[in-house]
């Protein structure tokens, strides 16, 4: 009787050791309440929405942002705007031939660059002792503000007195795919979201038919950082920026397949989120109300998207003030394209134009297409958006930001190689132009100054995280209280700084 209750204890323990090599991560984390997942996202259905202030739930213990995350939020404060244009020159634009006018430098061209301004420096081809380098543009006042463009920009000299220029950003980053995260995350470091995922996570979108966060890219390239520019970090991923074409179709797979009509397509994705609605009832991830929600978002685009991004129905004046070619790839057709959006409820259209690293020749073509070449395909673009915003009443409700990552050096390149005679500038994070229009805008302003040369900031010197500090300000939120909780603790855009540039505010 022994042998055989010992052999029926070893069965026993055997299948029980089945049981337990069985159960899957999945069984573990359903068997713990709402599981460990739950636990550790509680943050997102306990607590506080976005601005701190308590959510209220419905009877199956969801808030109505769970159930629609781009449902519209009031901001912390009567907002300036309601929506955002940003255009980054990605690879970084000299201001010295743009906007920084530095007569100082036409005397000491050619002129070997003092040592004191290269000691404890990076720089990213620079090497002995540089050339300074005067200025590769003409420049005059313009406008009632008597602000600096140069001969680069003949358009953009109609609506200077419409924008505030900041003369002394400054960055710690002088690579570009980590300047230009740090640019639109607050972090050179990948993980954390882009400044467009805060805004729709924020405020919602006014249109529920389109994405809160559209991005178009021009020049032939993404960013040296890639897509994580607009990514949503640590945000739910519903909030990341939506990639859309202003070649061929907007959106892929924006059109059915053949065969598959709209009512079907509608059962199809109705079927998907029960068993969605039922995966989530069990674990409780908040992804799954994201792709939920992004099910049902990308049915609603098949209608809404091909009509806000036809640019063809435009009237013909409209085409030749922005310079637009209707089937093409363009900076001016994305600038045409972010009006329409934002005149459609779109909260954050973010405009990124690749070509701007120019270390070649800063005057005409080379083996980056020139400086000049560059402005020549802006200049036009951007004057129209922002005429047509104002001829719009739209103006006063958006806000338009203009910059790169940083910006150039007031000395010319030097790898070392006499043979290779770069006439461009290097990257240089200690002082560089960005401008901004729009509501809540000083019109005409210019807040900061450089040096003689441009190489520093000697007055109004701004960060990076005063930048979007200014920008959420302007969007109605108080950027220390904007938050969001991840890893044990609340992580804002602004990090631990920023201030507001108050002296550009109207």
């Amino acid at each position: 009787m022994k042998h055989h209750s010992d052999i029926v204890n070893r069965l026993l323990r055997e299948k029980l050791e089945r049981e337990t090599q069985a159960r899957t991560r999945r069984h573990f984390i359903k068997s713990c309440a709402q599981g460990m997942g739950g636990l550790a996202l509680s943050s997102i259905f306990m607590g506080c929405d976005p601005l701190g202030k308590p959510k209220v739930r419905t009877a199956n213990g969801l808030t109505e942002r769970d159930l629609n995350p781009l449902s519209t939020l009031p901001p912390h404060y009567s907002p300036k705007v309601k929506s955002v244009i940003y255009l980054h020159m990605a690879g970084a634009p000299s201001q010295l031939e743009m906007f920084d006018y530095k007569p100082q430098l036409h005397k000491y061209d050619g002129q070997d660059c003092p040592q004191s301004l290269l000691e404890g420096k990076k720089f990213a081809f620079i090497k002995g002792t540089p050339k300074l380098m005067g200025p590769q543009a003409e420049f005059k006042q313009e406008g009632e503000s008597g602000n600096w463009v140069s001969n680069f920009l003949p358009h953009f000299k109609k609506v200077v007195d419409e924008v505030a220029f900041l003369k002394a950003v400054h960055t710690d980053q002088f690579n570009h795919g980590p300047a230009q995260l740090f640019m639109h995350t607050g972090s050179p470091r990948l993980g954390r979201p882009s400044i467009g995922s805060w805004a729709t996570y924020g405020l919602g979108s006014e249109n529920q038919n389109l994405p809160g966060f559209v991005v178009l890219t021009s020049g032939g390239n993404t960013p040296d950082a890639g897509k994580s520019v607009w990514g949503s970090g640590f945000l739910p991923s519903v909030y990341q920026g939506v990639q859309c074409r202003s070649k061929g179709d907007p959106v892929l797979y924006i059109e059915d397949p053949d065969g598959m009509s709209r009512n079907l397509k509608k059962r199809t994705i109705d079927a998907i989120n029960k068993i969605n609605k039922e995966e989530y009832a069990k674990y409780a991830d908040p992804e799954i109300l994201a792709r939920i929600n992004q099910y049902e978002m990308a049915y609603r685009m098949q209608i809404a998207v091909p009509e806000v991004m036809n640019i063809n129905n435009e009237p013909e004046h409209i085409k030749q003030m922005y310079g637009v070619e209707p089937g093409k790839e363009s900076f001016a057709n994305n600038c045409l394209l972010a009006r329409k959006l934002v005149e459609d409820g779109v909260r954050f259209v973010q405009l990124f134009d690749w070509g701007w690293d120019t270390h070649g020749n800063v005057r005409e073509g080379s083996i980056d297409m020139g400086l000049r070449n560059k402005c020549r395909e802006i200049d036009r673009p951007i004057t129209a958006l922002i005429l047509d915003l104002k001829q719009r009443g739209l103006l006063e409700d958006t806000l338009i930001v203009w910059g790169g990552e940083f910006g150039r050096t007031p000395m010319q390149e030097n790898r070392g190689n006499k043979e290779m005679a770069y006439k461009g500038r290097d990257h240089h994070g200690d002082a560089f132009t960005m401008w901004m229009a729009g509501g809540g805008i000083k019109k005409g302003a210019s807040h900061g100054q450089t040096d003689d040369i441009g190489f520093s900031g000697v007055d109004g010197r701004v960060s990076v995280h005063d930048v979007h500090a200014t920008i959420l300000h302007l969007l109605g939120f108080d950027h220390e209280k904007f938050t969001y909780e991840f890893q044990g603790r609340p992580f804002r855009l602004t990090d631990v700084e920023g201030e507001i540039i108050k002296e550009i505010l109207a």
